[in-house]
């Protein structure tokens, strides 16, 4: 299809391109875009946002923990996802050991400060706390699990077990609920009758239950659900006014997953499904390969995965047409150290596919995430982690989370075949024209009249780990480099 899709419109494009030749630089390949602001072809629910996964290098040294959190702060996004994992298990459970006939082992000393950090960058906007690590003591495994001493030692076996201990579920909905009430409550009863005081009483919104069960402890749909539906029941007598995200996927290629845990039959009565949520990266195909190839491959991706968003749309409709759906975990992973070439063009692939989430009523689009380094997924950082400074993942997403949102109707765009990605939107601010190169190399568009006297913010590999910088449109065309993301904003 794609193959027969290009030879169609080859003839007209080399025939477009020859006639614009004249005022083409040498250096650069030349598209154009058309709009017909009359004519609405989507109204956007989508929010642009990010998950924040708890790490080392976000606690110290306190340059880079302010830096940091000072940009999340400005950022200003809603529903910031927040994910305590369990490869560092004493910053992420918050009761390593069970507890004996006398005493329990409730400790929230690393806990607590993230947590604190993250509540504050963000007042005044929602975010979904996800305290994903069940403690492994609570899991049949062949002999304990190891916890090392040093909180910031890496943990990857933490997470061993596939069945629990206790088949009633109240070892783990006790864990879940008291959990809950330290941070909501100003504290919580432990399993002796003794009083533990937090004195927090955090409002969240949204708490997401689990993390990646269909690859952590490899837990199938029913057992997830019976899990899913003790949690919440629990955690629902603590605090009533939270919502719960179910599932959050490693993986979307298992239809069951969907079928089983949307249908409310396969609840208890008065369960809530008040959002699911599943996770995509984008990856090379091969060994050896760099940002030649990536440059297709990452977005060819993003179409393979878009597809299956259609029919867990489907689904997701057929079954519980209420229930929101955030795909919150949008990254690329290249197992290497990144450049910042590599920043921008996985920076643009959470632009297309924010754009594409839109047209298809996604409720959140999350990227992943704040903070990465060398040995953890350095990768899918967003801020560089020598300095804090936010890198162009970062600031493609303020570009979008700053002009675009919720409530902007789309408008039919039309555009060439060179992989320039436009989309127009009338927004509360004004006329908007997002603009994406999928190249790596300089593309010109040709914008459209009213156009001139505008202006451009955009995101590329010049502009780094500075925010977006502005160009003013003094004529039609506009010149974008390789991976760049940009939007025209009309005088």
């Amino acid at each position: 299809m794609k193959r027969n899709r290009l030879m169609n419109y080859g003839l007209p494009l080399l025939m477009s391109l020859t006639a614009l030749g004249s005022s083409m630089p040498l250096r650069a390949q030349q598209d154009s875009v058309s709009i017909d602001w009359n004519k609405v072809t989507a109204v956007s629910k989508t929010t642009p946002t990010l998950q924040v996964v708890e790490m080392p290098r976000l606690r110290f040294p306190a340059n880079v923990h302010d830096q940091v959190f000072k940009a999340l702060k400005e950022l200003g996004a809603d529903y910031v996802r927040y994910v305590p994992w369990f490869p560092y298990p004493r910053l992420a459970v918050a009761e390593l050991k069970p507890p004996t006939r006398d005493q329990t082992f409730w400790d929230f000393t690393f806990l607590d400060s993230t947590m604190k950090a993250l509540m504050e960058a963000t007042q005044g906007h929602s975010v979904v706390i996800n305290f994903s690590t069940i403690p492994a003591w609570m899991w049949k495994t062949e002999s304990p699990v190891y916890v090392p001493d040093d909180p910031y030692q890496t943990v990857w076996d933490y997470n061993q077990g596939s069945q629990l201990r206790d088949t009633t579920l109240k070892e783990l909905t006790g864990y879940f609920g008291r959990l809950l009430g330290w941070y909501t409550r100003g504290g919580f009863t432990d399993e002796h009758g003794k009083f533990h005081k937090s004195g927090l009483h955090y409002k969240i919104p949204y708490w997401e239950v689990l993390n990646e069960p269909d690859l952590e402890h490899n837990i199938n749909p029913q057992i997830y659900c019976k899990m899913y539906d003790a949690i919440v029941a629990e955690m629902r007598k603590v605090s009533p006014g939270t919502k719960f995200i179910g599932m959050s996927l490693a993986y979307e290629s298992d239809p069951e997953w969907f079928e089983y845990f949307l249908n409310p039959a396969h609840h208890q009565p008065g369960i809530p499904l008040d959002g699911i949520s599943y996770h995509h990266y984008s990856g090379p195909s091969g060994p050896g390969q760099g940002v030649e190839q990536w440059q297709y491959i990452f977005f060819d991706r993003v179409d393979d995965f878009l597809d299956k968003v259609r029919y867990i749309e489907s689904i997701r409709k057929r079954y519980s047409p209420k229930t929101i759906t955030t795909i919150n975990e949008i990254g690329t992973i290249i197992s290497e150290i990144p450049t910042k070439e590599y920043y921008c063009l996985s920076g643009a692939m959470y632009a297309y596919m924010f754009l594409e989430l839109t047209k298809l009523g996604i409720d959140v689009a999350g990227e992943s995430q704040l903070m990465g380094y060398p040995s953890n997924y350095p990768d899918v950082s967003m801020t560089n982690w020598e300095n804090g400074n936010p890198n162009p993942r970062f600031w493609i997403l303020k570009l979008l989370k700053d002009n675009l949102g919720p409530g902007d109707k789309l408008v039919e765009t039309n555009q060439g075949y060179a992989r320039i990605i436009s989309q127009a939107f009338i927004t509360a601010k004004g006329k908007r024209l997002l603009l994406i190169n999928q190249n790596n190399k300089d593309m010109q568009i040709r914008l459209p009249e009213e156009t001139k006297g505008g202006s451009a913010d955009y995101v590329d590999a010049s502009t780094n780990e500075l925010p977006p910088a502005r160009m003013q449109l003094t004529d039609r065309f506009i010149t974008l480099k390789p991976f760049a993301v940009a939007i025209v904003q009309w005088k």
